[in-house]
Parts: structure tokens; sequence; C-alpha cells
């Protein structure tokens, strides 16, 4: 999986969870009759108000985050395990309220920024990378063992 989309991880999702905590989910002036959809109707998305030649999702930095299995689905982030009961966004949409998706998108958005924080810490002393939870979600995503 090639990923193009050279922004920081770290710092796209700290935008994107600045973004719900702002409200940025609420109803949408130009689309009032739908739900909005979480990374797919925020500025996080690649292709956020992009209607003309959107790039191909497989570029997006956060397909490290989706298993091997759901990489060629038609919206692949959708599959990103939240916890570790593997709620998706996609069996979230399908059970879960506005509400409840919002609050589960939180809690991993702040849990993935505190591992790779602690990772980034680690690796500014030198010290090797090896926080459990990043690698639980990383392993998750690629179906294996982290290589």
């Amino acid at each position: 999986m090639q990923n193009n989309d050279e922004r920081d991880l770290l710092e796209a999702l700290k935008f994107e969870l600045n973004f719900l905590e702002k409200g940025g989910y609420g109803r949408s002036p130009r689309e009032p009759w739908r739900a909005q959809l979480i990374f797919e109707d925020s500025p996080t998305c690649m292709n956020y108000d992009r209607k003309v030649d959107p790039a191909p999702c497989r570029e997006c930095l956060l397909m490290q985050f989706v298993p091997r299995q759901f990489s060629k689905e038609r919206v692949p982030c959708r599959h990103i395990p939240l916890n570790e009961g593997g709620e998706t966004l996609d069996t979230l949409y399908r059970s879960g309220d506005q509400i409840e998706i919002e609050q589960q998108m939180k809690k991993w958005l702040l849990a993935t920024i505190r591992q790779l924080e602690l990772e980034r810490a680690g690796m500014k002393n030198g010290a090797p990378a090896a926080h459990p939870a990043l690698e639980t979600s990383v392993s998750r995503a690629s179906g294996g063992p982290t290589d």
C-alpha cells in the first residue's frame, strides 16, 4: 500500500480531534439533509471538497490504520478499528447514533495521538519505540504482527 499523502500523521489527527471537538460534524449548511461522515466530511480527508479528480484513498495517510482486508473498499477509513471490540465507523453507522459515533471517534483519536506522541518522544531520546497499543493498532491494520 503506497502512501502519497505527505501530511504529518500526528498533526492530521490533532487537527481531526480539534475539528470534532469544535462541532465540525454538525449539520452542513450545504447538505442539511444528511449526517456528516467522520473523516470524509472533514478537511482531514485528502479529497475533502474535491469533487473533480479525487485522489485514490490508497494514498491517504490513514490507510496505515485500515486492516488489509478492507483496503480496497470504496471508503477504507470507515473500517479502521476504533476500539478493542473492533467497532469501526462502518459498524457504528449501522448501529449507533451521531453522539456515540463521535464519542468513539474521540476516544480513538486521543489514544492514537497519545501513542504517536509517546513513540516520537522515545525516538528523540534514542529509545526504541515499543508501545504495545500502537503496535496493536498497526498489527490489527496489517492483519498480523508488525514488521
